[in-house]
């Protein structure tokens, strides 16, 4: 029998018998689910948590995509809660405040998730969580006065994608924009940091839905939930009509990863399709998290800055799964044993969903604004399987939300060429990892997309 037919039974054989593993889990099972199987939501009905504060915090001046703040403070200083420790005058970025009241004990260097350098101020706590006297309740009688408050706030993305939010809520063609969209579809597996938002937070998102259509004067709001959240669609439905609120609505979806990406929730809600390139607010559309919107509601309450994340912490090497509220630059060590500490020793740990979240080193780490979970997995749990032949079976394709060609493009990959990738329309790519999750050969072609990107951008296509 040729090599490659008998590699191709093979993979055939092992695909079918993951595919009955699949099927047939349960929350226990030691495999991650099918794209739209389980979903591992196993702290849905867990109330949040809020994390003592721990001794140190190491808080990051790289916590958005742009340029990395500097550091305002110095070692020695004394800073309070909610007071600015980093800030740049670069145009995509957004300022960074302390999340404890203490003492400034060092500014260090670290290694992050994707093997650059960040800048940490690191600071003893003293306990006491003293708030800095200029926190105020922002004012905003306009567009402007509004965006400027969010900068001041310090909002990202707090779904992952940590952009300055500041920018998205001041688009260009302001007046082609009549839609908001919240995302609080939450598709990963495990994580359910948002859902919880959704029920404890309900009337903060309402108050950032309001706020963000009246100053950006849009005619609709929309919830993009999906439906195995049905207690977070009742409770929020019961309030839209509670409170008269008929320009709010939810916007139940499949529960099927990834209905929660940026591009696949605008098509869902509008019918309108984004190509690369295309931003929401192109096609007439605000499109942000449901936490993110939350904080909006709760920081023109309050006045006090992003400080504090929620967020899952899971996996099958952690003692004690739960949604938490933890201080911005906790170590994840500590968070852990706030968890109840490790069952075993983790083989993997992840910042965000094992979909789209980034491997760390260590423990060591801090926790940053956009951190939505944290997932500590078993040797067993974290096994991936070695990588044999493609078997050309047509998973990846069906499995790509834009029915892109992920082996053609690891092809033209290998091959160098940047032309034909671009002709197959790599940028389309947003690297959700649905090729690579169902591919029964294991070929990391969510990272060969990736990889292909550069290949295209160097070449100036």
């Amino acid at each position: 029998m040729p090599k490659d037919l008998l590699c191709c039974i093979i993979n055939m054989y092992v695909f079918k018998y993951n595919e009955r593993k699949v099927s047939g889990m349960s929350s226990s099972a030691k495999h991650l689910p099918s794209i739209d199987a389980g979903h591992y939501k196993n702290t849905a009905s867990s109330a949040t948590q809020t994390m003592p504060i721990p001794d140190i915090v190491k808080i990051s001046m790289s916590q958005h995509i742009g340029a990395p703040c500097n550091p305002l403070v110095q070692k020695g200083d004394r800073v309070l809660v909610g007071q600015l420790i980093g800030d740049t005058d670069a145009f995509v970025s957004a300022p960074i405040h302390s999340s404890v009241s203490g003492t400034v004990k060092d500014i260090e260097t670290q290694r992050n998730a994707m093997g650059g350098q960040d800048t940490l101020v690191v600071i003893e706590t003293d306990k006491a969580q003293e708030m800095d006297p200029a926190i105020k309740v922002p004012e905003a009688n306009n567009l402007e006065e509004f965006v400027k408050a969010v900068r001041a706030s310090g909002l990202v993305g707090l779904g992952g994608a940590s952009f300055p939010t500041h920018i998205k809520y001041n688009p260009k063609n302001i007046d082609e924009v009549h839609t908001l969209i919240v995302n609080g579809a939450e598709c990963e597996p495990f994580i359910t940091s948002d859902h919880r938002t959704m029920l404890e937070d309900t009337q903060d998102i309402i108050d950032g839905m309001l706020l963000i259509m009246k100053h950006l004067n849009l005619d609709e709001g929309y919830i993009g939930i999906e439906n195995n959240k049905q207690d977070a669609i009742a409770k929020l439905n019961e309030e839209f009509a509670k409170q008269g609120l008929t320009n709010l609505h939810t916007f139940p979806l499949k529960a099927r990863y990834p209905k929660g990406a940026e591009r696949v929730l605008v098509y869902e809600i509008t019918g309108k399709k984004m190509d690369a390139g295309v931003l929401p607010a192109d096609l007439g559309v605000i499109l942000s998290n449901v936490t993110s919107v939350a904080f909006v509601g709760q920081y023109f309450r309050t006045g006090v800055p992003l400080i504090n994340k929620r967020m899952t912490v899971d996996g099958d090497a952690v003692a004690e799964p739960k949604n938490i509220e933890a201080p911005i630059g906790s170590l994840i060590s500590d968070v852990i044993a706030f968890c109840g500490g490790y069952k075993e020793d983790p083989k993997k740990i992840l910042m965000g969903g094992p979909m789209m979240g980034r491997a760390v080193p260590s423990d060591a780490m801090p926790i940053l604004k956009a951190n939505n979970a944290i997932l500590a997995f078993s040797k067993e749990q974290a096994y991936i399987p070695e990588e044999t032949a493609c078997i050309n079976c047509g998973r990846c394709h069906k499995a790509c939300p834009f029915k892109l060609l992920p082996t053609a493009f690891a092809d033209a990959y290998q091959a160098n060429d940047a032309e034909k990738l671009s002709y197959l329309k790599i940028m389309q790519c947003m690297e959700c990892g649905s090729c690579s999750f169902v591919c029964p050969a294991r070929r990391p072609l969510a990272f060969i997309n990736k990889l292909s990107k550069g290949v295209v951008k160097e070449a100036g296509l």
